[in-house]
């Protein structure tokens, strides 16, 4: 089950995915942050910090967002993952590529 969240600081878009990230949400996943990037794509931030678990069709989803984002002029960013959530995303090496902020208020100002 995923719940996606929103809201809008300092002209950037904040996602706030709650729950998992998974095979079986990851759809819904993709649906939500599309119509939500339709708003607002220049700025974006997901931020982790209810993400209890994200798997390799999760990972997908964010990186199909994140290259939405940047191929429309975008900016993208990740902030305050959980440990688990974390691990995974620097294990596979899209913490890296995607850019990861230890708070929301440091991705505000970075992205």
């Amino acid at each position: 089950m995923i719940e996606i969240n929103h809201e809008v600081k300092n002209d950037t878009l904040i996602i706030n995915p709650v729950g998992r990230l998974d095979g079986l949400t990851s759809k819904k996943f993709m649906e939500d942050t599309e119509g939500l990037i339709k708003l607002n794509s220049a700025r974006v931030i997901i931020n982790l910090d209810s993400l209890d678990y994200i798997s390799s069709e999760g990972l997908r989803s964010i990186l199909t967002t994140a290259k939405t984002i940047k191929s429309q002029g975008g900016k993208f960013g990740l902030c305050t993952p959980l440990d688990g959530v974390r691990e995974v995303l620097e294990i596979s090496g899209f913490g890296e590529m995607l850019g990861v902020y230890e708070s929301l208020e440091l991705a505000l100002s970075s992205v």
